[in-house]
């Protein structure tokens, strides 16, 4: 559990596309084996301290005639951002993937001392 003693705890969130594939003929489409995006994604105000961040699937577009695998990670993640990276492997054939996420963490206060 991660406990804060600020009394100032900030919640950020959004949402994402992280590719559309099928529209180009991308390797998420079209590919076979480990795949992976990567997406920056950087907070709307910095955090005093690294904070949590939950990923979730909002839009999953696959191929029915094959396997689903997918995993889906808040990696990297620092005061300022992180990445947002969606993997999947063998013959998964996935269109387009938009992930929505929300950071909670505190923020720095005017009274803050920095040594």
């Amino acid at each position: 559990m991660k406990r804060m003693n600020a009394s100032s705890v900030g919640i950020d969130s959004g949402e994402t596309v992280l590719f559309s594939d099928f529209q180009d003929g991308g390797e998420m489409w079209t590919g076979k084996g480990q795949r992976e995006r990567r997406n920056h994604i950087t907070f709307s105000t910095p955090y005093r301290d690294i904070p949590t961040v939950h990923a979730s699937l909002a839009l999953w577009d696959v191929d029915n005639a094959t396997v689903m695998r997918a995993d889906l990670r808040s990696e990297n993640v620092t005061k300022e951002g992180f990445e947002l990276v969606f993997r999947t492997w063998g013959d998964t054939r996935i269109a387009r993937v938009r992930a929505s996420w929300m950071a909670i963490g505190p923020l720095p206060q005017q009274d803050d001392w920095e040594l």
